[in-house]
């Protein structure tokens, strides 16, 4: 932790070092896409993206998650959804897996996870992955359910409709940084970026 506080500490000198580009920040964002990943502090997406602050609106759940939409019972992803696409304005929504996933490895698995309650309930919102294939072709599998259940909220669908979003599933490998895309129409297949 030292060394994040240090760095907190230190960051103020930085941005004295770029005035007009924190201003600009201060004065709105406009990002360019609605980038939807795990939690998991391997998983960086500016890091992956080359984003700089403010190009990236951000959404991270356990196991890049997102609960089906319910307007009668508000959550935080919904509120996030519909923020970045009724008043940001994002073209673009990406699910992003990623390798070595323990939440995905835990659903393919069936894991015991009594301890975890709360995680029980929250991995009991999606429908298990196939494992047939490893659990890269599920966790990529994964984020493609992702997508479908992002269709089901009213801004996605009135945007889809006017042809002005377009939506992306991704997969990140840790250990080598290679990043693919689902291919719409290929059979779940996924290829280079």
């Amino acid at each position: 932790m030292k060394s994040l506080i240090d760095h907190a500490r230190s960051f103020s000198l930085q941005v004295a070092e770029r005035p007009e580009e924190f201003r600009e920040l201060a004065a709105g964002q406009a990002p360019q896409a609605l980038f939807i990943t795990c939690s998991d502090s391997r998983v960086i997406p500016s890091l992956i993206t080359g984003a700089r602050p403010g190009e990236l609106f951000e959404l991270r759940t356990a196991g890049n998650i997102v609960p089906r939409h319910d307007a009668d019972r508000p959550s935080g992803e919904a509120a996030t959804i519909e923020y970045a696409l009724r008043v940001l304005g994002v073209r673009d929504i990406v699910v992003c897996g990623h390798s070595h996933c323990g939440a995905v490895g835990a659903l393919v698995r069936g894991d015991d996870l009594s301890a975890v309650p709360t995680v029980r309930g929250w991995l009991d919102l999606v429908s298990t992955p196939p494992l047939s294939h490893g659990l890269a072709a599920a966790v990529r599998h994964h984020a493609v359910t992702q997508l479908d259940t992002l269709r089901g909220y009213p801004a996605v669908r009135e945007r889809l409709a006017e042809g002005s979003l377009s939506l992306h599933a991704w997969y990140y490998e840790v250990d080598t940084g290679a990043i693919s895309a689902h291919r719409p129409g290929s059979g779940g297949k996924f290829g280079p970026l």
